[in-house]
């Protein structure tokens, strides 16, 4: 098949710059996306509200291999300048992409297409494709992680440093996502291989202690297992490391013993979150990474302590 190698075929890729020296979280986001695919797909433009002429200071914070070039607001074409950036135009220029989470997701798509072997970065989109799928108008969760945390974090950067800072209720939210247990599509099968480790480990620990095993031996299979087990079993880790892994080999499928098999599903040990969604490294990771390190950075003693 015959490539075309035109550059007036390749889609433009179109990220807010404001006038100061500092990009909005959503630029940052999409340049964190594109370093991290090393996506070479499209025609990058930092788009500015300073007069022609006057030239836009980013200095290290656009990835070298990207050629970025400016463009002033009034040479935007007018499908993209109705939209709000990040914007993606297709090569014809007829066709507009807007909204952080669609061009996060059409930047993986456009690097898988490019290179079919890059199966870690299709990962990315989760589950059946569908992370940040869902627009932010119908999903709560798109909405706190597209527009939410975001806005939450520039709103703490543009504070002055005596102003006393109160944690923003976007921030507290998804505090309160993380400490509930992970739903993943093979839920039941991983809590009770997280159960098998669990008794495996209890065994260990009794068969090592002489004077405990005798007292515990005959309860050890009817005991239920603890609802609030602590997170010490590793299991999660593992299963992130092995799916972040491109070599990894899936181990074959194993049925459970009768004992783990019984137990109901209610009793299992809960799931601990690894990433923002569950136990895998995904898009949402993508757009969070960069708003909560410049949360972190903001002046600690400014935040009042409970």
């Amino acid at each position: 098949m015959k490539k075309t190698d035109s550059t007036s075929q390749q889609e433009r890729l179109y990220l807010d710059h404001s006038s100061t020296s500092d990009l909005p979280l959503h630029t940052s986001i999409t340049l964190f996306l594109l370093s991290y695919c090393e996506c070479k797909s499209f025609q990058v433009f930092l788009v500015s509200s300073n007069p022609r002429g006057s030239p836009l200071c980013w200095g290290t914070r656009v990835p070298e291999f990207l050629g970025v070039s400016e463009v002033c607001v009034e040479d935007l074409p007018e499908l993209v300048r109705g939209c709000r950036l990040p914007a993606v135009l297709d090569g014809a220029g007829r066709y507009c992409r807007a909204g952080l989470a669609v061009v996060l997701r059409h930047i993986v798509s456009r690097t898988v297409e490019a290179d079919s072997c890059r199966g870690g970065v299709s990962a990315l989109l989760g589950f059946k494709s569908t992370c940040l799928k869902a627009c932010a108008e119908v999903s709560p969760w798109t909405r706190l992680c597209e527009l939410s945390i975001p806005s939450a974090v520039e709103s703490l950067l543009l504070r002055s440093s005596h102003q006393s800072l109160l944690l923003p209720d976007a921030i507290l939210q998804l505090e309160k996502t993380l400490g509930e247990p992970v739903k993943v599509h093979n839920n039941d099968k991983i809590r009770r291989q997280k159960l098998r480790l669990r008794k495996k480990k209890e065994e260990e620990e009794e068969g090592s202690d002489p004077q405990k095993a005798p007292q515990e031996s005959s309860g050890t299979a009817s005991r239920p297992p603890p609802l609030n087990p602590e997170p010490s079993d590793g299991l999660e880790l593992q299963a992130a490391l092995a799916k972040l892994s491109l070599g990894a080999i899936p181990p074959p499928s194993t049925r459970e013993c009768s004992e783990i098999r019984k137990v109901k599903t209610a009793a299992l040990p809960a799931l601990e979150h690894v990433f923002a969604e569950g136990l895998y490294f995904t898009l949402t990771d993508m757009v969070l990474l960069p708003c909560i390190h410049h949360f972190l950075v903001v002046d600690p003693t400014a935040i009042p302590r409970c």
